[in-house]
């Protein structure tokens, strides 16, 4: 399936697509030494958030796809040099709004979840 959204965005910093479906996605994310948050090589949330973020707009798949609110848990910290997969998967859908839930796991091992609040507009959000 062909991504019609967030197509500039920077793969290196929010994941690189694996697979994406209708309503679906899973995203990899190589964790570099540029998103370390200090010495010992902790990940900044950050980068995890953007994965799953990313994740979400690409299960809507919408040229005019919006983040509107998420609610997430950080379960365990991710460090420089671990791969991390998100898999999204849009769970409902109400006029312009599509909630998604994302997991991140590392080796089968889940670090974070979250419900995204992603709103269709009709047009772009900065038109």
């Amino acid at each position: 399936m062909e991504i019609i959204t967030h197509k500039k965005i920077v793969q290196a910093l929010c994941g690189t697509p694996l697979r994406v479906e209708e309503g679906f996605s899973e995203v990899e994310l190589l964790a570099t030494e540029n998103m370390a948050a200090d010495e010992s090589g902790l990940v900044h949330g950050g980068f995890i958030f953007g994965l799953a973020d990313y994740a979400a707009m690409i299960a809507v798949n919408h040229p005019h796809v919006v983040l509107g609110s998420a609610d997430v848990k950080f379960l365990k910290p991710v460090k420089m040099d671990e791969t991390v997969i998100a898999e999204a998967k849009v769970v409902s859908k109400k006029g312009k709004r599509q909630t998604v839930q994302v997991t991140v796991q590392r080796d089968g091992d889940k670090v974070f979840e979250g419900e995204f609040a992603c709103f269709v507009l009709d047009k772009h959000v900065l038109s």
